[in-house]
């Protein structure tokens, strides 16, 4: 093991120069943000850190040194997410090496991930969220009415409506929006893009503001973001969490992401669906709602089915 160690610095591959060209790989190649790479710099050099006690590399290690990492981290407390989220970052290295021709295994391969991981995300009632929307709609409806106020009615109904991610709404710009259509254009994760369409009470919301709410904040020239704040600059992540957490301590941006998911799919929605719409490159990230689709189909089945009713029914 020592050797391979030695020859894996003398060859440069030590910890902190692969970890360097990775994270230049994710944010030239995969576009990746700068907050989701400084992400993952500390996963991986958590990673890189555990790994010398056991006399090992990121390249040289094993599966069982993944494996150890992982174990370490639940013994010492870490929450299963984030446990998943770091072996999620592990893979995406390790499959980044085996390409890149500088591994010849990928250590992460038959791994699983926490069972918890699979555990549906915190989503509120949809009397919940009607409830917050309506606290958010009495503000914008007063006959005294300001501009913040339509703009934090647009706000909550946009991310209720479209599922979008905080970061997605504050780099929303107004050429995004296609009132017409009905739809507006999302830059998700990697800079990718796609079509969320929005419902007519989100479109109402939409155009109250930018016919009085928006030109009363706009004021410096130039800017094109969507959402102003009262000096007139686009508005930060932070500030949208806490416009939520007012209206619902219980409620976040997310929350309400999951939400807009989880009552998509209690309504009948196939999970491909709701994929496409909350830009999830990958089926298995919509699946934590798989048990929802799946109530849902015994529901109707035994509502439908003449044979369903269970024993000892009348």
């Amino acid at each position: 093991m020592l050797e391979r160690i030695i020859e894996a610095v003398l060859a440069g591959k030590h910890p902190e120069g692969i970890i360097r060209q990775y994270l230049a790989y994710l944010r030239v190649e995969k576009g990746l943000r700068p907050l989701t790479c400084e992400a993952y710099r500390r996963d991986l050099s958590l990673f890189a850190e555990y790994l010398e006690g056991t006399h090992a590399l990121p390249v040289t290690a094993g599966q069982a040194q993944v494996a150890g990492f992982l174990e370490h981290l639940q013994k010492h407390g870490v929450q299963s997410r984030s446990v998943a989220r770091k072996l999620s970052c592990l893979r995406g290295f390790y499959k980044w090496l085996l390409l890149d021709k500088r591994i010849g295994h990928d250590p992460t391969v038959n791994l699983e991930s926490p069972s918890s991981w699979k555990v549906l995300p915190k989503a509120l009632a949809q009397s919940e969220v009607e409830s917050m929307m309506e606290q958010a709609g009495m503000a914008a409806n007063h006959p005294q009415a300001d501009a913040v106020a339509l703009r934090d009615r647009a706000i909550v109904e946009m991310l209720y409506a479209g599922g979008i991610r905080v970061s997605e709404l504050t780099g929303l710009g107004v050429e995004d929006l296609s009132l017409a259509e009905g739809r507006m254009l999302v830059r998700g994760k990697g800079d990718k893009e796609r079509i969320v369409p929005l419902g007519r009470v989100a479109l109402e919301a939409l155009q109250a503001y930018l016919a009085f709410g928006r030109p009363a904040l706009a004021t410096r020239a130039g800017e094109s973001r969507l959402f102003l704040s009262v000096r007139g600059a686009g508005l930060t992540r932070q500030w949208v969490w806490r416009l939520v957490k007012h209206l619902d301590t219980r409620a976040s941006p997310h929350v309400l992401r999951h939400s807009c998911a989880t009552h998509m799919v209690e309504n009948g929605a196939d999970l491909r669906t709701v994929q496409t719409l909350l830009g999830h490159a990958d089926i298995s990230t919509t699946q934590v709602y798989t048990h929802l689709a799946l109530g849902r189909l015994k529901a109707v089945h035994r509502a439908h089915h003449p044979r369903a009713t269970r024993m000892g029914a009348k």
